[in-house]
């Protein structure tokens, strides 16, 4: 039996490790590129989306279990503080969210992990948001 989503390396195993995750994000990012919803959001970031993606991809390994990329090529995260600059609101963290269940419907994970993670990402989606 396998461990439960959470526990361990359990998401990161399910997500497909760091391999999964960039296919993830990649995902995201072009949605984040398409969904008319997500351009404010889009907006926020540098045009050249190579930095932000593999922000992105790096922190989910370890936010799922995985290894620590993140924190070796950047340094230790606090997410409030790294989108404190930023005017995120409800409508954004929306968007966000919005981009990620369509990037995770996507991917060839189980219906249980997609939505498991759609779930947990919405806590640090909302300590992004700083405005009403």
């Amino acid at each position: 039996m396998n461990a439960p989503y959470g526990t361990n390396d359990a998401s990161y195993q399910a997500a497909g490790q760091f391999e999964g995750l960039i296919k993830l994000v990649e995902d995201f990012y072009g949605f984040m590129q398409t969904l008319p919803e997500a351009k404010h959001v889009l907006e926020m970031h540098n045009p050249d989306l190579a930095v932000s993606k593999d922000k992105l991809a790096r922190f989910l390994s370890a936010w799922t279990g995985g290894p620590r990329l993140y924190k070796e090529k950047y340094g230790a995260i606090s997410i409030p503080s790294a989108h404190s600059h930023l005017a995120i609101g409800s409508s954004e963290r929306d968007a966000w969210l919005l981009c990620m269940e369509k990037a995770l419907a996507q991917q060839p994970y189980e219906q249980d992990f997609r939505e498991y993670l759609l779930k947990q990402l919405s806590v640090p989606a909302e300590r992004c948001r700083n405005r009403d």
